[in-house]
């Protein structure tokens, strides 16, 4: 906890303290995309806002790294919150379509199809904290625009 208010960028970082969860701290850490989305959706520059929570966690994302000693530790959740962020815009706006949207944005998150997986491994700080969870966000996007062009 002490961590956590040490520095802003530890608090951002580790997702408000999502971060800290000692279970699936990504998965807990995307759940904090759903009331940032509700609070943001109507605004006409949500996505001013997304790419400022991109940039901005670029830089806590490596702060809070090189303090832990860890290139992209597991407590660092900004990266899934942000780029959550990105997907549920094309969420269809039911139960069922944002449960669709979580599940793949964890699924493309966790498998790292190419080229997540070869670019997590490459690109160090905290770039490449953010790098792979946009990526995954680009691949669930694409198949929830694949699925609403089906129904």
């Amino acid at each position: 906890m002490a961590f956590l208010l040490a520095h802003p960028a530890h608090f951002l970082a580790l997702g408000f303290g999502a971060g800290l969860s000692p279970k699936a701290p990504g998965t807990v850490g995307t759940l904090v995309g759903f009331p940032l989305f509700w609070l943001l959706a109507d605004s006409p520059l949500y996505w001013a806002w997304i790419a400022l929570f991109l940039v901005v966690g670029v830089w806590a994302c490596d702060v809070a790294g090189r303090a832990l000693g860890v290139h992209d530790h597991g407590g660092l959740v900004w990266d899934e919150v942000a780029a959550f962020l990105m997907v549920l815009p094309f969420a269809p706006p039911t139960l069922f379509g944002y449960a669709l949207a979580f599940a793949l944005f964890r699924l493309f998150d966790i498998w790292k199809p190419f080229p997540i997986g070869w670019l997590d491994a490459r690109v160090p700080g905290g770039f490449g904290v953010m790098l792979d969870d946009v990526l995954a966000a680009v691949y669930a996007i694409l198949v929830l625009l694949a699925v609403a062009r089906w129904m």
